[in-house]
């Protein structure tokens, strides 16, 4: 599948030296959704602007659909669809009224139906007529959704859409964001709530101080880096692990009540089967045993930890 976005080598220097972005470097595949994960000041947003042509970058290239970010600003904006962090909304103006107001500034011509359909698909038909002071936060997040989806943009950059929302909503968005991709749309989406992005990117991307950590298939780096715990729940609680069973670097949990075993899923052994019949050597009887998988969460710590020590 060929890339829709390329960026290459894009630096972004501030007059008082600070280096937001460190020649960056990312392929955004046509259909696909990426998720741009970071701490805060990492440099997500200041990507995302200087895409959009909010910010001019000082060093690199960056190219939407063939077309220069600077050199053609014009053709590169109107191929993209920007939800921004802030709801920037003229309260008292009516939901049809706002985004008929913003198709025209990308210089399209009037057309109620694609308003009408991008509406429906949003769920604020029924709210046409509102004025946007009268919708819930949740509501105006999708009013903002749609319009950046007036002018038809094969590029949808959403930077933390759900800040703020409830989960029932949260998941609602979810819903939206994967018909958007079904529909053809490329979406680049920033989000502190890692569970969105395991639920929903293709593949993630980890920026820190500026510079990208990795891009990598989601599945892939969750098998990569992912690691397995194993949660060995005793019949008997024990007071400490006791020291023949040290080489397995076993973990008390639950007042003594269970034993954590960590594993490496890439391995060729896991060392599960010794475990259990040290464990019976030792006398320890088993109740019940769980596993579960590491966390996008937990990998994007980590990866975030390394990069700063």
């Amino acid at each position: 599948m060929r890339a829709i976005v390329t960026v290459d080598r894009l630096s972004k220097t501030y007059k008082d030296g600070f280096r937001a972005l460190r020649d960056v470097s990312l392929d955004i595949e046509e259909g696909e959704i990426l998720a741009l994960l970071g701490p805060n000041g990492a440099g997500k947003t200041t990507l995302i602007s200087a895409l959009c042509g909010i910010t001019t970058p000082t060093a690199g290239q960056a190219r939407v659909g063939g077309h220069d970010i600077v050199t053609g600003y014009r053709a590169a904006r109107a191929m993209i669809g920007l939800v921004p962090q802030e709801i920037a909304l003229e309260p008292f103006e009516k939901v049809i009224n706002t985004v008929q107001f913003s198709r025209g500034l990308f210089g399209k011509s009037r057309d109620d139906a694609l308003v009408e359909r991008v509406l429906r698909q949003l769920s604020l038909w029924d709210k046409h007529n509102n004025r946007i002071r009268e919708l819930s936060g949740g509501m105006k997040r999708r009013v903002l959704i749609a319009k950046a989806l007036c002018h038809e943009p094969r590029v949808l950059f959403l930077d933390e859409p759900t800040a703020g929302v409830d989960v029932e909503l949260r998941r609602d968005m979810w819903e939206v964001v994967r018909g958007l991709k079904e529909s053809g749309v490329t979406i680049i989406l920033t989000t502190h709530y890692l569970e969105e992005a395991e639920a929903m990117a293709d593949r993630i991307a980890v920026i820190n101080r500026g510079e990208i950590l990795l891009v990598e298939n989601k599945a892939d780096l969750m098998r990569r880096m992912g690691r397995k715990t194993l949660q060995i729940d005793l019949v008997q609680p024990v007071e400490a692990v006791p020291e023949t069973l040290a080489q397995y670097a076993l973990e008390l949990a639950h007042d003594g009540h269970a034993l954590l075993y960590h594993y490496d899923t890439s391995g060729e052994r896991t060392g599960i089967t010794r475990l259990l019949q040290a464990l019976a050597d030792e006398g320890l009887n088993v109740r019940d045993i769980e596993t579960r998988q590491s966390s996008l969460e937990e990998i994007f710590v980590g990866l975030v930890r390394e990069d700063a020590a």
